[in-house]
């Protein structure tokens, strides 16, 4: 099918023809911009055309120095080969003529001066090269450590294994330069990029601008396929797919959860608020969540989280003992009814955790949700892995919109295994009212 943002004049002219919301995305100015539209609307194809404005952007002033890196990072490795390769490939190979692509190590080598006629200089590709745009995915976060970026596009950001994990790590390449970066998506759940990036937008930080616009904005996306869509999907699922809406999945377990109100940025938590720790058990993925409490309110502030992956107990304590010393911890529970031997070993070097009162989860679950109800948990913008948790923990699906028992893909979900461990013992509705619970305090450190 013929492509209609882009034509290629018989003389070699490149003529580029947005539709609206391409434009208004072309035009914004804002560092950080972020195209969330409808399935099929046309975001991968602009990528590869803004990403080269930006080169072009870089080079102006330039005399004989290198141009430098970029960055094009998509949220697999299937999507790279089947939608992104192919069209920085075509825009910047094909149609333009100013880059080679080296398939072993994932670069697009640019031409010196971004001209058909400029010298390629690498022989092979490890060596050094005018300009660069390094093409990842999100899956291999590693892969975007060795760079220092002047601008990125990110496509598909919103897909959950684009990670915040990810997401810092591009933006710790973009430092230097400040770097300018475009993502694009289709909005699949409400996970880090709404806190990060939509709710800031929407509370009008003028580092970030969010062009939203439905599928039929593509001229070639047909009002049928829409209508059609419309009619065999849950509405929450069509605005989010084909318009470019957040909206609250069906199955969110803490649908709840109000992030533009209750992520906020991180303060120093005074000596006399009272801490509640939570444990996850397990020798490959432990995992550790803290809430304090502000005595004067009750309010929850979720302020830690460590998941130190294969790291042992012993040396798990040791690191839990500096972090809260001189802190007053009043409680640490963790694990199921059968985990008495992980209690032991935890308790044994000094760190004790007491079983929680409640097993069972759907009760635990709904002790947390009062909590979230009442906006009564606080969460610091940078407890990353518990936002992207929260925001993502739902329940399967079952035909149409039914939602069933089951957790979605339980086993990823650590802190919120936290979460309930800790909270499920108290009452949402007595504690936010600034009552401490009356509990026997386990010990300072």
């Amino acid at each position: 099918m013929t492509n209609p943002l882009r034509e290629v004049t018989p003389e070699g002219r490149l003529n580029l023809r947005f539709h609206d919301g391409q434009m208004r995305t072309w035009d914004a100015t804002a560092r950080f911009v972020f195209m969330m539209s409808g399935s099929q609307s046309g975001k991968t194809s602009f990528g590869p055309h803004w990403l080269h404005r930006e080169c072009q952007r870089a080079a102006e002033g330039l005399h004989n120095e290198p141009l430098g890196d970029f960055l094009a990072v998509t949220s697999t490795y299937d999507q790279f080969k089947l939608k992104m390769l192919p069209e920085m490939l075509a825009v910047f190979v094909e149609i333009l003529d100013i880059g080679r692509y080296w398939a072993g190590s994932r670069v697009l080598e640019l031409r010196e001066g971004l001209v058909p006629s400029g010298k390629l200089w690498a022989a092979k590709a490890d060596d050094p090269m005018w300009g660069r745009i390094i093409l990842r995915s999100a899956e291999a976060a590693s892969g975007l450590e060795a760079a220092t970026a002047k601008a990125a596009w990110l496509d598909e950001v919103g897909q959950p294994e684009f990670t915040r994990a990810a997401w810092d790590a591009v933006l710790r390449r973009l430092a230097l330069y400040r770097g300018r970066l475009l993502g694009t998506t289709t909005i699949y759940n409400a996970g880090w990029m709404k806190s990060e990036i939509y709710d800031r937008w929407k509370a009008g930080d003028k580092n970030y601008d969010v062009i939203q616009f439905d599928s039929t904005l593509n001229p070639t996306f047909s009002r049928e396929e829409f209508e059609f869509q419309r009619e065999r999907m849950p509405s929450w699922k069509f605005n989010m797919f084909y318009r470019g809406r957040y909206d609250r999945p069906a199955g969110l377990v803490y649908g709840n959860f109000d992030s533009a109100a209750c992520v906020i940025d991180r303060f120093p938590i005074p000596d006399n608020w009272l801490w509640f720790v939570g444990h996850d058990f397990g020798g490959r993925n432990p995992a550790i969540l803290a809430f304090a409490q502000d005595p004067g309110t009750g309010l929850l502030y979720a302020a830690y989280e460590y998941m130190p992956d294969e790291v042992g107990v012993f040396d798990q304590v040791q690191k839990l003992k500096a972090e809260f010393k001189g802190r007053i911890v009043i409680k640490r529970q963790g694990g199921s009814h059968q985990e008495d031997g992980w209690r032991g070993d935890y308790t044994s070097k000094g760190w004790p955790i007491a079983e929680p009162p409640i097993t069972d989860v759907a009760v635990g679950i709904s002790r947390v949700w009062a909590f979230h109800q009442r906006n009564a948990i606080m969460v610091f913008r940078d407890m990353v892995r518990y936002i992207d948790e929260l925001t993502s923990y739902s329940y399967k699906m079952g035909d149409g919109d039914t939602v069933l028992d089951e957790i979605e893909d339980k086993s990823r979900f650590h802190l919120q295994d936290c979460s309930r461990a800790i909270l499920c013992g108290f009452q949402a509705d007595a504690w936010s009212s600034g009552e401490i619970p009356k509990t026997a305090r386990s010990g300072t450190f």
